[in-house]
């Protein structure tokens, strides 16, 4: 730094540039400004695509679990009820499995489950509970950061029930 008659006051020579030397003395202020800014801006960035790829799962594994209860209804031909609603629930998990296309078929723990049982509500009737449940922690759609593992979820699961009338299980 010098003091220039010219310009009444202290400049600093850069490469053919004369600058105030105010102006140099906060060069390094940007830097340091987006070297503690970043960290936050990135994790807020990770957050949003995290859960949203997330909730995108989380939808899909939902609506995959209705369409194979929705499938659960369409007749299939047996020669008993047993048969007909084990066909029913084999239809089903097809269903639901082909509509979570985007998901890898290996990252589903345990796939597709679907069971037949008398309804909760009332003993008489059936029920196909149709469960997919993806095993998040081990298979991350996004890797994960080191802190923020604690808050993702370790389970997504898509559940959906129907129920069968006693009189069209066979029929239709």
């Amino acid at each position: 730094m010098f003091y220039s008659r010219e310009l009444g006051k202290r400049v600093v020579w850069v490469g053919s540039k004369t600058l105030p030397a105010t102006r140099c003395a906060h060069r390094g202020a940007s830097a340091i400004e987006f070297a503690l800014v970043f960290p936050v801006f990135f994790t807020i960035f990770y957050g949003i695509i995290s859960y949203g790829l997330i909730l995108a799962a989380q939808q899909s594994l939902t609506l995959a679990a209705e369409e194979g209860a929705r499938a659960a209804l369409k007749y299939q031909p047996a020669a008993s009820q047993n048969a007909a609603l084990t066909a029913r629930a084999a239809a089903a998990c097809l269903s639901a499995q082909s509509i979570i296309g985007w998901l890898p078929k290996s990252y589903l723990a345990g796939g597709c489950v679907s069971v037949v049982a008398p309804c909760d509500y009332d003993g008489t009737l059936q029920c196909i509970k149709v469960t997919l449940n993806y095993n998040y922690a081990q298979n991350p759609l996004v890797p994960p950061l080191p802190l923020l593992g604690v808050i993702l979820p370790s389970n997504l699961v898509g559940v959906a029930t129907v129920q069968l009338n006693p009189a069209t299980i066979l029929s239709g």
